[in-house]
């Protein structure tokens, strides 16, 4: 996965077709633009937000230099890592090339120095999860965890996570958390989804990038 800083061509079929040739065998791209604009969440650690994030899977690993050396062709940064996906909510299939219904955030999680990354694992993965799709209204939840960095300037991210909601998410409440309207069940939502991201530390040094979701290859 690799986040971009630009994303002003990751639509083109030619870039798609170069990170084919350079050994991908699927390609996803999560970009901030128009559609995602009034967003309600929005949060960056960086001096300038993520533009995008870009989703390669490769047969081997050894052609990921040659995909990130594409992907800085057309970014003035690009940052990358190996990650583990798990799917706990698999996204609908939609066609290739065609946005994604709804909002797709993708959060940059960082682990806290206090917890062991067994712990900290146990507690996103294990204790986190039933939490986050009780309180929230996602039809559609990824989840990646870093192994490695693939870039020389890569920082020090644990996870990255892909979170999808109705469009309305953007900029209602009740629709990103799946309230229907109802003031203290929104209230309760939130508190417990919030008492539960405290616990591995993603209620700070976190990076929310609102995107449109397409899936490229």
């Amino acid at each position: 996965m690799f986040a971009l800083w630009d994303a002003g061509d990751l639509l083109a079929e030619d870039l798609t077709d170069r990170l084919v040739a350079a050994g991908a065998v699927a390609v996803q791209a999560n970009i901030s633009d128009a559609a995602v604009e009034t967003a309600m969440l929005r949060l960056t650690t960086f001096d300038e937000p993520v533009a995008a994030v870009v989703s390669v899977w490769v047969a081997d690993r050894r052609e990921i230099g040659a995909v990130a050396d594409i992907l800085a062709s057309v970014s003035k940064r690009v940052v990358g890592w190996h990650v583990e996906e798990v799917r706990p909510i698999e996204p609908p299939a939609v066609p290739v090339r065609e946005r994604a219904p709804g909002l797709a955030n993708v959060a940059l999680l960082r682990r806290p120095d206090t917890l062991s990354p067994a712990d900290w694992l146990h507690r996103w993965r294990i204790e986190h999860t039933e939490v986050a799709i009780a309180t929230q209204a996602t039809f559609g939840y990824i989840q990646n965890l870093v192994l490695e960095p693939v870039t020389e300037a890569a920082p020090d991210v644990a996870a990255l996570v892909e979170e999808l909601f109705p469009i309305e998410a953007l900029t209602d409440p009740h629709a990103f958390y799946g309230s229907a309207g109802d003031d203290a069940e929104l209230t309760r939502r939130i508190s417990r989804l919030m008492k539960s991201v405290n616990t591995f530390g993603a209620d700070r040094d976190i990076d929310v990038v609102p995107t449109s979701r397409y899936l490229l290859r």
